[in-house]
């Protein structure tokens, strides 16, 4: 479905950027994976199966720094003559991301909405840019329910597990981020989506995963290859006129 399109999938070397990178791989796209670390990029790529390797590139990119993001970009377009799409799903947070509402401070309730939020925008920026010189492009930003919903806070009892309020802030802003890049780049043949994700399994609490089922109408908590189909969708051209939409792979969970 992606005859050889150029992806470049940032956080593509964690749990979710993966499954991306695999899907397009798969698909007969050509997945970059960008990460900050170039050890961590190495090693997704070397844990995808064999037969998929030479679809699979890796780059370093700090989606928070210009430097960074200008340098890929020109080094991408040296290498494959363009680049068809970008997939925002890095995950940059401080060390003190992920604390109860009241525990969270000023400084690091501003540090790690610009590192996310601003990362998304500041990589966006660059690459629609580049999107709009080069005549097409694509933008993909993974957000999520809770960029939807307000958060179900009793699912999470008896765990010490919470939703962030940075992550619903930040996923909210991002949800409209891509409607005002999809208008700002009106006329321009480039598409801007959105994919909002549910809970995916990574090793959480029994007593989370129950309760997170019984607001679900058939599953439950997703596993990463549940919303690939989604992805790939929205890269393909029988997404061609979708644009500035919000898709959500939840089971139900925000009904």
């Amino acid at each position: 479905m992606l005859n050889n399109q150029i992806v470049v999938v940032t956080g593509g070397a964690g749990l979710i950027g993966k499954a991306f990178v695999e899907a397009i791989a798969q698909n007969g796209g050509v997945a970059i994976i960008a990460d900050i670390s170039i050890e961590r990029s190495h090693q997704a790529k070397a844990s995808l199966p064999e037969s998929l390797q030479y679809n699979i590139d890796v780059i370093e990119l700090d989606i928070t720094n210009k430097e960074s993001i200008t340098q890929q970009i020109q080094a991408l377009h040296q290498k494959y003559g363009r680049i068809d799409a970008l997939v925002n799903n890095a995950y940059p947070r401080n060390k003190n991301y992920g604390r109860h509402f009241f525990d969270v401070e000023y400084e690091d309730f501003n540090e790690n909405v610009g590192l996310h939020l601003g990362g998304y925008f500041n990589v966006s920026k660059h690459f629609a840019k580049f999107f709009v010189e080069q005549g097409h492009g694509n933008i993909i930003n993974i957000s999520s329910i809770y960029g939807l919903v307000a958060p179900r806070f009793h699912i999470y009892e008896g765990t010490k597990m919470t939703v962030p309020v940075e992550y619903a802030v930040i996923k909210s802003g991002l949800n409209h981020l891509t409607q005002y890049m999809t208008v700002y780049l009106k006329d321009k043949n480039v598409r801007v989506n959105t994919l909002a994700l549910g809970g995916i399994l990574d090793g959480q609490p029994e007593s989370f995963l129950k309760n997170y089922r019984d607001e679900c109408l058939n599953k439950g908590m997703l596993n990463p290859k549940d919303i690939v189909g989604s992805l790939v969708y929205l890269l393909s051209e029988q997404s061609k006129y979708v644009n500035g939409q919000n898709i959500v792979v939840d089971d139900g969970f925000s009904l």
